[in-house]
């Protein structure tokens, strides 16, 4: 049975809470139901982890690569833009990941535009909302 981890970065915990009219009101526990159900047909395993911490990330990044895990489905939030680490840590797990943002970067503030993390990922999902969380399931699985 195939392993995915699903890594949240810093915000994505107040879901439903914050700037609703960007992001949604349904909750990152919201998200995660309508993974594991999907996850569920297709018969894979899902594990969840979300950190305001780089570091925390990073280390999660590690010991899911040494226990094995499959591939990475990621939002790393604001990290995205910024962080070499989380890049290099994607690098070096040498696994397939599949970033994805509930909202459009491409149409968000300039400094939202880029993300330093996507290059180390197989492909970005964005602007598709939670469906592009079901997306990156699909194309991480191959069908």
């Amino acid at each position: 049975m195939k392993k995915i981890a699903v890594l949240h970065g810093p915000n994505l915990d107040r879901l439903g809470k914050r700037q609703p009219e960007i992001y949604g009101t349904a909750t990152l526990q919201d998200l995660e139901r309508l993974l594991r159900a999907e996850a569920k047909k297709m018969g894979v395993t899902l594990s969840f982890f979300q950190s305001a911490h780089e570091g925390a990330l990073v280390d999660r990044i590690h010991a899911l690569t040494d226990r094995g895990v499959d591939a990475f489905i990621v939002n790393f939030g604001a990290y995205s833009h910024t962080s070499i680490a989380l890049r290099d840590a994607l690098a070096s797990a040498a696994k397939p990941a599949v970033e994805v943002h509930i909202s459009d970067i491409k149409k968000r503030e300039k400094f939202r535009q880029t993300s330093m993390t996507a290059g180390a990922c197989v492909a970005m999902i964005s602007g598709q909302g939670f469906p592009g969380y079901i997306q990156a399931l699909h194309r991480l699985v191959g069908s």
